[in-house]
């Protein structure tokens, strides 16, 4: 019996080569993993892999290093902006990236991030916001909402004595040597493409020199938030989004 001509099959979807081929040790339904990807296929897409370095937090994301096929430097607890100021500083044609949780960024480094950031550093920063500390047991992060609950917040986030959260794309968006201050969200398929697209131009600002381009990007932390990996997609659109509307708060 002749069996009929197999299908011709053609690759859709594959590993991007920037990501090395390993597990992370992210908690089921984090986002960090769909970032992770996103970067690296902007890296690809944009030909850019040989030359670029990025910059690892501490945090959730301390072991970034491990998971992107490209040089990584590590730094330390809020100092990124600071080691990739002197990284891009001492390699100009280098793409230099940061990627900065919320307690990294907005808390112990914030003031790293702005004054990088005042100066116009040809840098990109890719900030994760979740809400909460991550890896240090789901503490209360400048970016925590009024009201929301963590381990040192067990009432809630009172406003009156702990302040208001921190807005951090809107703040940067101040600074004159910000160029590109923009939102994303990562809780369903359209805003994944959408985050993509700031990626990408975050990227192409910094290739044009045109100063320091920030990405913020919602993300989930169901672990820290006691929810599943479905209902913490559901808390980021229906509590998270609320309070950072999404949007490019500044573009040149």
């Amino acid at each position: 019996m002749l069996m009929a001509d197999a299908p011709e099959v053609h690759l859709v979807f594959d590993r991007p080569e920037s990501l090395t081929d390993v597990d992370t040790h992210y908690c089921p339904g984090c986002s960090h993993g769909i970032a992770h990807r996103l970067v690296a296929e902007v890296i690809d897409e944009l030909e850019i892999r040989e030359r670029t370095i990025g910059v690892a937090p501490v945090g959730c994301a301390v072991f970034a290093y491990n998971y992107f096929n490209v040089d990584f430097a590590e730094a330390a607890h809020g100092r990124a902006p600071a080691m990739a100021t002197g990284l891009k500083r001492v390699h100009p044609e280098a793409v230099v990236f940061t990627y900065q949780g919320d307690g990294d960024l907005a808390s112990i480094g914030i003031a790293e991030a702005l004054h990088a950031a005042a100066r116009g550093e040809h840098l990109t920063t890719i900030f994760i916001n979740n809400a909460i500390y991550g890896m240090t047991g789901g503490q209360m992060a400048p970016t925590s909402l009024p009201g929301q609950r963590t381990t040192s917040s067990p009432c809630g986030r009172d406003v009156e004595t702990m302040g208001m959260p921190l807005r951090m794309s809107e703040l940067l968006a101040t600074l004159p040597g910000v160029a590109y201050s923009v939102r994303r969200s990562l809780h369903n398929p359209k805003n994944i493409l959408q985050a993509k697209k700031a990626i990408k131009r975050a990227f192409e600002i910094q290739i044009e020199e045109r100063g320091f381009s920030f990405v913020e990007l919602l993300s989930t932390c169901p672990t820290n938030w006691g929810l599943t990996p479905s209902e913490s997609m559901t808390w980021v659109e229906q509590r998270l989004i609320p309070f950072y509307p999404l949007g490019d708060y500044k573009v040149i």
